[in-house]
């Protein structure tokens, strides 16, 4: 179901090679989470000062925000090539063995979804990382023996989306953390005009800024956005977006003011009428809408946290007033107002 969603911060097939081109190279063209970005500056600037490698990185926070981007970036700004894996890629240690082994000087490995390596596979990491060196077993049973080979020392920057599912031992290995978080609505804004400029979309600031409104703080889906309704623009006005024709646009793709979609409104609404508003566990809810926990806590709650719309406590998940607003409900009550007359 995630996967299909306009709004899912995930990425999908069609936004892959669009994103290529939209990327930004260097820390200076990079837009938004300033705080990472300043901390990444002196850092960057002091390695290259001392001539050293850079320190191991790992980025985390909600998807869509640019972890990848900004591995990219590290490794432009430090005259590096990158190289790229994921956790779920590096099935057995011989797997990362293998990419390690061939890295040179200074070289950046990027491993997405770092959470999701194998716990051996984990296990070769800590040696490659903290001394620069792996043990390689030649040989079967009695005869076997364990060869060290040294490593030439790069930077690795990990990327996670649930850094809690990190090892303490893996996490005390990267020297630099920073978590990204969701982007304001100028930052977004600027996003937008700068893609609409790439892609050669005509759109004025208004329009812009109604896209950036309704994007969950998230990049990706501005961008998403931005091309959904040029196809919109294309086909039934001049091609030009202006803030009346995004707002039909996004009233199509029912993509309210808050930046919910239908499958927000379905959870939100869900523990209204079946939990009384809550509290209601992860569990239960993600039974009731037919959707995977991990789901829910990676794609769908983040953001309605943030807006102020769910509330996590220790006991469930509790909707908050302002949301009962938005949907139309009294609070308290388990019927919209509208359904009461």
């Amino acid at each position: 179901m995630s996967d299909e969603r306009i709004l899912s911060a995930q990425p999908v097939e069609d936004d892959l090679q669009t994103e290529l081109s939209l990327r930004p190279r260097l820390l200076r063209e990079y837009i938004g989470q300033h705080k990472v970005k300043a901390n990444l500056e002196i850092s960057i600037a002091a390695a290259r000062k001392r001539k050293e490698v850079l320190d191991h990185v790992l980025l985390f926070g909600p998807p869509g925000l640019g972890k990848t981007t900004l591995a990219n970036i590290i490794a432009n700004e430090m005259d590096a090539r990158i190289r790229t894996t994921s956790g779920p890629a590096l099935e057995r240690p011989g797997d990362l063995v293998a990419i390690v082994t061939n890295l040179e000087e200074g070289e950046a490995l990027f491993i997405d979804e770092i959470h999701r390596l194998p716990a051996q596979v984990e296990e070769v990491l800590y040696s490659a990382m903290e001394d620069f060196h792996v043990d390689i077993v030649i040989g079967q049973g009695p005869a076997a023996r364990t060869m060290k080979v040294d490593l030439p020392r790069f930077t690795l920057v990990g990327a996670t989306t649930r850094a809690g599912l990190l090892t303490a031992p893996l996490r005390a290995r990267f020297g630099i953390v920073h978590r990204l978080d969701f982007y304001d609505f100028e930052a977004l804004t600027i996003i937008v005009r700068r893609s609409s400029e790439i892609l050669g979309i005509p759109i004025d600031r208004a329009g812009a800024e109604e896209i950036a409104r309704r994007a969950r703080g998230t990049p990706r889906i501005a961008n998403r956005l931005l091309r959904r309704i040029r196809d919109f623009a294309e086909v039934r006005h001049e091609g030009s977006i202006d803030v009346a024709i995004a707002r039909e646009a996004l009233q199509m793709l029912e993509v309210d003011e808050y930046g919910l979609d239908e499958i927000d409104r379905k959870i939100l609404t869900t523990i209204i009428e079946r939990f009384q508003g809550g509290p209601v566990g992860v569990n239960a809810l993600a039974s009731s809408i037919a959707e995977d926990r991990g789901t829910i806590e990676d794609l769908y709650e983040p953001y309605l946290i943030q807006i102020g719309f769910l509330q996590r406590t220790p006991r469930g998940r509790v909707v908050s007033s302002v949301a009962y607003e938005h949907l139309g409900y009294k609070v308290g009550a388990t019927r919209r107002q509208s359904d009461l007359f």
